[in-house]
């Protein structure tokens, strides 16, 4: 069994705040720190004397060597200590694991992968156990353990419901604590991607943001204030019921014209599969749409049709700073972007600012690394209303 890493809670909320506000902003000067926090020089001394004393924060060289004085005496910003600790992330698919280690600041460090060949619950938690393991011999400073799981997730610790693992209510977090030793914090995969996202990816720093993704399903996740916005239909699927185009395909998985039918790979793959009898990956699909293949671009061009019409109505109703579109099923953009761009352009109004829609090429190793983040934001930070 994997021995319980040390950590530094509890932080008080003071001391919270201090490391959080270092950790995505830093490195900070005393002064600068004070000003955003609203805290006296002594206030402020107080909350970091034992951050810095525990190894969370250090104090690092100012830029361009010139030091801040304060009270008569030179001082250096303040950072954290990123690998002074470890965390792991997993992202459970259908038929992988994908695993992660990160540093505090979730810059990944280490990537390791295992196939999932049994959806049984213990089976899942004993291959989880084997990978810490196996991750812990090389990263010894493990602090905790972040799981995110397509489906339903009660409490960041319980999956409700799982589609893609079969699962319901299934104590992930209390099974995986006493396999590995280590503190675990369980979410919706989207989620973790949104809060990786919002503390140290596209949407830092900004009030309002959105992540969108398209792959095996669709994904979406609002952020408002700097903050996720948590709601209960979590991955209940909104993109099934989300009409673009009534008169649009029927697909086994979603409503007529609905956003999944119209966007997700394995519904792209079935409309070119029943138009043409043979089954091509989505990769493949892709290619024979760039190349012309009248059957594959009808499809690819229908789906980023799609896509730009979904982009144009959430930014019509949110009103967001940036848009992330991100997941497996990004390569769309690489072959119809003008047709998403036209259709964002024509359901936004004339004079609309345009919309900064960022993509990110991802892979199942970035929602693992959000995972990672969870246990940054829980587990260490103590940040349970991150």
């Amino acid at each position: 069994m994997t021995a319980v890493a040390a950590s530094w809670l509890p932080l008080s909320p003071g001391e919270r705040s201090v490391a959080i506000e270092v950790l995505l902003a830093g490195p900070l000067s005393r002064t600068e720190l004070a000003r955003r926090l609203d805290l006296s020089a002594g206030s402020l001394t107080r909350l970091t004397k034992p951050l810095i004393e525990s190894g969370l924060l250090i104090e690092v060289p100012e830029a361009g060597g010139v030091m801040e004085v304060r009270q008569g005496r030179p001082s250096q910003p303040l950072d954290v200590v990123a690998e002074s600790r470890s965390f792991v992330g997993y992202k459970i698919t259908e038929d992988m694991v994908y695993g992660v280690v990160t540093t505090l600041r979730s810059e990944i460090v280490a990537r390791y992968d295992r196939p999932v060949n049994s959806h049984e619950p213990g089976e899942v938690v004993a291959l989880l156990g084997e990978m810490t393991d196996e991750l812990a011999a090389s990263h010894p400073r493990l602090a905790g353990i972040g799981i995110g799981v397509g489906g339903l997730v009660e409490d960041r610790a319980v999956v409700g419901e799982s589609p893609f693992l079969h699962w319901r209510d299934v104590p992930l977090a209390e099974l995986v604590e006493e396999r590995t030793g280590l503190p675990v914090v369980v979410e919706n995969d989207v989620a973790a991607l949104v809060e990786a996202e919002t503390w140290f990816g596209a949407g830092r720093g900004l009030d309002r943001f959105v992540v969108l993704t398209i792959g095996a399903g669709i994904g979406y996740g609002l952020v408002l204030g700097g903050k996720r916005v948590p709601y209960a239909e979590e991955d209940r699927g909104f993109g099934r019921h989300w009409i673009i185009n009534p008169n649009g395909p029927l697909t086994p998985d979603g409503a007529r014209g609905s956003a999944v039918s119209l966007l997700t790979i394995p519904n792209i793959r079935y409309q070119v599969r029943a138009a043409t009898g043979r089954d091509r990956t989505y990769e493949e699909i892709l290619e024979l749409a760039a190349a012309g293949e009248p059957m594959s671009a009808r499809v690819i061009e229908e789906a980023a049709s799609a896509l730009g019409v979904l982009v144009a109505q959430i930014a019509n109703f949110v009103l967001p700073q940036k848009i992330l579109l991100a997941g497996e099923g990004v390569g769309l953009m690489d072959v119809a972007g003008g047709t998403v761009a036209d259709a964002m352009r024509a359901h936004r109004h004339p004079l609309a600012a345009p919309i900064d829609l960022e993509t990110k090429v991802s892979d199942f190793h970035d929602w693992a690394r959000g995972a990672a983040v969870l246990a940054i934001q829980v587990l260490v930070l103590g940040a349970t209303d991150a």
